[in-house]
């Protein structure tokens, strides 16, 4: 409990709270802002928006543990959430889409820093016993928020501009839970190394995966709305559609973690990347008047994504030492955000060349290709011994382990 009284599961409340309402809010913008962007006199502003996000989010790594070590959680939360609202109001005003792009990147770098204060604050806050099924609600709650946002987002009419302010709404509602919560702020953080090599030596599948995960991630959540608005679909389709593919989280995800637990993950994330390709292959072929095929396809398409962060992440911390946790956790969070600014980046350039479909066969080669570096290290090193496997625990690739910014110590119980 790194030196702070137990608490009980309840007072926890505040923080999952705050940031499944502010997920809300960011489902209806991750929506929103490519339906809208795809219809202007600039289209090719919302890939470019995808980028903004995923840079601002490297920003926001940066950025964020520094900061926490200057003014505290709260004050940063109260901060932090402030700039999601500026972002919001930017887009809300009449602007050129150059300032939607830049609006987009102060969000995505507010929205890392609201993910490192919120799970070190829940890692510090939660006993052994019960942290690691706390962090599961919290990913679950985060990326459900992130579904309803997107649902919500069908009902708002796009002609005006109530859906940033309703952005406004939800990101001010979720200041207040962790505002008034009576947790006491963690201990201020250490300045924590990333260190790449040390990161390869415990676990390359690991490493690379997330490196593949974040690619995947920002290219199959960010370029489906695109994807769907360029081709006509109507407002209610497209939130329906990002709505379904949320859920991937539950019936894709949960039950390939729990088989990960049971075998070798290595063979677990063979079999996900196999479920990637088949998605593509079927996203790539359906067309959107089977719209309900097109949402089973992306429910595997963003489930098995999700799956390749979480498991891949659990084989690099099977064969990290408690001394190494910290800096392998940071390391891993860098690496997932270079790869989701510059996967996004290259499929944004690419798009006008190769049409709408782009994002697929991209997100189809990074599956690819890491599944056969998966399976080049399998015949390498053999089956691994089952000593060395922990507990799955879900975890989301649209919400990475944020946490080991601010870790004070060297060593994060539970995990």
């Amino acid at each position: 409990m790194n030196g702070q009284a137990a608490v009980s599961p309840f007072s926890i409340a505040s923080i999952v709270v705050s940031m499944t309402i502010a997920a809300i809010g960011s489902g209806i913008m991750f929506a929103y802002v490519p339906f809208m962007l795809t219809r202007s006199e600039t289209p090719w502003a919302a890939g470019a928006a995808v980028t903004a996000v995923a840079f601002g989010g490297l920003v926001g790594c940066v950025l964020g543990g520094p900061l926490i070590k200057r003014v505290g959680h709260a004050r940063l939360f109260a901060c932090s959430m402030a700039m999601v609202i500026i972002a919001a109001v930017l887009i809300a005003a009449d602007l050129p889409a150059y300032i939607w792009i830049f609006a987009r990147g102060i969000y995505g770098a507010a929205a890392n820093v609201n993910f490192i204060i919120a799970q070190s604050w829940l890692n510090h806050a939660a006993s052994n016993e019960w942290r690691g099924k706390a962090m599961s609600f919290f990913y679950m709650a985060y990326v459900l928020g992130l579904g309803c946002g997107n649902w919500i987002f069908g009902q708002i009419p796009t002609d005006g501009n109530l859906a940033p302010l309703a952005v406004v709404f939800f990101t001010a509602l979720a200041i207040l839970p962790i505002g008034l919560t009576r947790l006491p702020n963690p201990p201020a953080p250490a300045r924590v190394n990333v260190d790449i090599k040390m990161a390869w030596k415990i676990s390359p599948v690991g490493l690379v995966g997330v490196l593949a995960s974040g690619g995947l991630s920002m290219v199959v959540q960010g370029f489906l709305p695109i994807y769907a608005s360029t081709n006509n679909v109507s407002q209610t389709d497209v939130a329906m559609l990002m709505f379904v593919m949320q859920t991937g989280l539950l019936f894709v995800q949960y039950p390939l973690g729990i088989l990960s637990d049971r075998m070798d993950r290595r063979i677990v994330l063979l079999i996900t990347c196999v479920l990637i390709v088949f998605a593509g292959f079927g996203a790539f072929f359906s067309s959107f008047s089977h719209l309900y095929i097109l949402m089973i396809v992306f429910l595997i398409f963003g489930g098995s994504v999700e799956t390749v962060y979480s498991v891949a992440n659990a084989h690099a911390n099977d064969r990290a030492d408690p001394g190494d946790f910290v800096p392998l956790s940071s390391t891993l969070l860098v690496a997932w955000s270079t790869a989701a600014t510059i996967v996004p980046l290259m499929v944004t350039m690419l798009t006008p060349v190769l049409g709408g479909k782009t994002f697929i066969v991209a997100a189809m080669a990074v599956a690819v290709v890491y599944g056969l570096f998966v399976l080049q290290r399998l015949k390498e090193r053999g089956p691994a011994p089952e000593a060395e496997r922990e507990s799955h625990e879900v975890r989301s690739a649209q919400l990475p382990n944020a946490a080991a910014l601010t870790e004070p110590g060297a060593v994060n119980p539970g995990n």
